[in-house]
């Protein structure tokens, strides 16, 4: 069998020293002495011939043959890391779901869709990150994540092998604090002319069908505020500078957690949830449990 000759503790060195920038505040890290890094850096550039990192001001960073040798050791330790969680888990007899969440999908959205997976007769230990949609892709790619959960499908074509996965949709309404809308709930939607409106950003997928919903009524809100994070948008709606769209799925805990009320329904809005995955048949019990309970609940798609 062929190997590639690499130490592996070699490579864990200089993956310390490369994130933490020198040989010092590595060897400080690992409860090492600086001479003991600095030589097993040297035998490992010696063994593959090329200069992994160099000097710029006070810091050490890597040159391009460091670039390439650190994005691979960024998954060789997470996978490190991820096996040792699993064989924690399995001990425990645990399930693991590592779950990306956009952060242009409704917060409570996303947790209606996991907690189908605490019902499980198998333990479910969520790890959930959020971030912009593109960079959850990027890390659903290389392993990092078991699913994304976002409100957008991926584009065709892609140079990704990812699958979109249908979960459900909503039709939307309009809410605001008490004072607004008391002012804007008569005559809806034609009074929402000029009225202060909080919405997402135009890269968000429910933006698009907003603004065709504004032109087919004939109205032009004042625009207030655009958000990328839609729990950015929910606080300061909560806070009363402006009107919001929600899920009509989530009416309860709008209410109850905003302290907003019924503006309007605007039932030819709709959102949609996807989960991304690097499968087109989804195996995993936890993101199955998502799919079954989901095609059953108040996200179940209208026919």
């Amino acid at each position: 069998m062929k190997t590639s000759g690499l130490n592996f503790r070699h490579l864990y060195f200089f993956w310390m020293v490369a994130k933490e920038g020198g040989v010092t505040r590595a060897a400080e890290r690992l409860g090492l002495a600086v001479q003991t890094i600095s030589m097993q850096l040297a035998s490992l550039e010696q063994s593959i011939g090329k200069q992994l990192l160099e000097p710029q001001g006070r810091r050490l960073v890597p040159t391009e043959a460091g670039k390439l040798a650190l994005s691979y050791c960024d998954q060789i330790f997470l996978l490190g890391d991820q096996l040792q969680d699993a064989l924690d888990e399995a001990e425990a007899d645990k399930m693991r779901l590592t779950v990306g969440i956009s952060d242009s999908l409704p917060k409570l959205i996303a947790y209606r869709l996991l907690q189908a997976t605490q019902q499980l007769e198998q333990r479910v230990r969520l790890v959930c990150m959020e971030n912009e949609f593109e960079s959850l892709l990027a890390d659903l790619a290389l392993g990092k994540l078991d699913v994304v959960l976002t409100d957008r499908a991926v584009r065709a074509g892609g140079s990704l092998k990812v699958f979109s996965h249908l979960l459900g949709e909503s039709d939307m309404k309009l809410y605001g604090v008490h004072k607004l809308a008391r002012k804007y709930r008569r005559n809806f939607p034609a009074s929402l002319h000029g009225a202060p409106l909080l919405l997402p950003t135009r890269n968000n997928a429910l933006r698009g069908r907003i603004d065709a919903w504004f032109v087919q009524h004939q109205v032009r809100p004042d625009i207030v505020g655009e958000f990328e994070d839609n729990a950015m948008l929910n606080t300061f709606g909560r806070n009363g500078l402006g009107l919001f769209f929600a899920p009509s799925a989530l009416a309860h805990d709008i209410e109850e957690q905003f302290g907003a009320v019924l503006v309007g329904d605007a039932p030819e809005l709709r959102e949609q949830f996807f989960a991304i995955s690097n499968v087109r048949k989804i195996t995993h019990p936890a993101i199955e449990a998502i799919l079954s309970a989901v095609h059953s609940g108040p996200f179940a798609i209208a026919e």
